[in-house]
């Protein structure tokens, strides 16, 4: 089976991008609107993405790389497992250029040459130590986790989630769908995290379910299943430039992929962890050094107190476990 690795990834020092993003946001900095510098800012770790996949799953096949035209100057782009992709290369002229990263993600399966299998990363999720083929896709399928989990209305995030549920429930018949897929609804794996499914069998329609925000496998299929399905809300929508609760986020395609049945049943936060680096900065860099965790995302934030100094420490942890330059570096 082959499988690809998917990244989006944005230099937001670059002076052209500066200028076309102040031109289109009106403003450099505007949190309400995810315009803020902590959801583009590079804090300089990419390479430790690339050392990780290069050490921890040298089996990839392909590592398609999503960009708005940048590249970083460290970058071998003549790597043979390197494809650099521009967001005109999957994403229509008339909705570029584009700051909102679920309208990016919705364009994935458009890549020239993606395999069936990939998984979707973000650039702030790294691999920390080895990992195998099966954790990401066993017998074909895509390892995950189908539990609900009740979520506050006044979630930003989950608003927009709630919008995939709304295409999920025109599609699927929630008890028909869980009757069909028993055993991967309720696999011991997931243990206290399935006490929704219990509480929710009864109940006809489906909620949000839980989502780790981590490394995501998906079946290139998938997508094209949902944009034949719901090509006229996915292109209505891909006109937010930035942010808006209208958005569809990249939780619809991996909900249609539970609710056709095509996933393997794995409990994702086994090996999984994500750290909100202004409350959990010290507990992500021992993780990082301990190799705690397959994978863990490092959650950005404008308000981390020491920031230079979290950085800092937080790279000297990655050189810790990934000293040398990978044959993605020049």
């Amino acid at each position: 089976m082959e499988i690809d690795f998917v990244v989006t990834w944005v230099n937001m020092d670059d002076p052209e991008w500066k200028k076309e993003f102040i031109k289109y946001s009106g403003k450099s900095d505007n949190e309400k609107n995810g315009v803020s510098e902590a959801r583009f800012r590079d804090y300089g770790f990419l390479k430790f993405w690339f050392r990780g996949i290069e050490q921890f799953a040298p089996w990839v096949r392909k590592i398609h790389f999503i960009t708005s035209g940048q590249t970083p100057e460290w970058l071998n782009i003549d790597n043979s497992k390197l494809n650099v992709i521009h967001h005109k290369d999957i994403i229509p002229d008339k909705y570029l250029p584009t700051y909102n990263s679920v309208v990016i993600e919705r364009y994935i399966h458009k890549i020239p040459g993606l395999s069936e299998h990939f998984v979707y990363f973000n650039d702030d999720f790294y691999i920390t130590r080895p990992i195998i083929p099966e954790r990401f896709f066993k017998n074909g399928l895509p390892c995950d986790i189908a539990t609900f989990l009740y979520n506050p209305s006044w979630s930003q995030w989950y608003k927009r989630i709630k919008n995939n549920i709304r295409i999920i429930n025109r599609h699927f018949n929630k008890k028909e769908v869980m009757k069909r897929d028993h055993d991967k609804w309720f696999d011991k794996s997931y243990g206290a995290r399935a006490r929704w499914n219990y509480i929710l069998k009864p109940y006809g329609k489906f909620i949000t379910l839980r989502t780790p925000h981590n490394a995501q496998p998906y079946l290139k299929s998938t997508f094209n299943e949902v944009w034949a399905a719901e090509e006229e809300e996915l292109t209505k929508t891909s006109v937010n430039r930035f942010r808006a609760i209208t958005d569809y986020t990249p939780e619809l395609f991996r909900t249609w992929q539970i609710c056709k049945g095509n996933f393997s049943p794995y409990n994702t936060y086994r090996d999984t962890k994500m750290f909100p680096l202004m409350i959990k900065s010290k507990k992500a860099i021992k993780a990082i050094r301990n190799q705690t965790y397959s994978l863990i995302c490092l959650n950005d934030n404008i308000h981390i107190r020491n920031y230079e100094m979290v950085m800092r420490n937080i790279k000297e942890a990655f050189l810790s476990i990934l000293p040398t330059k990978s044959t993605f570096e020049i």
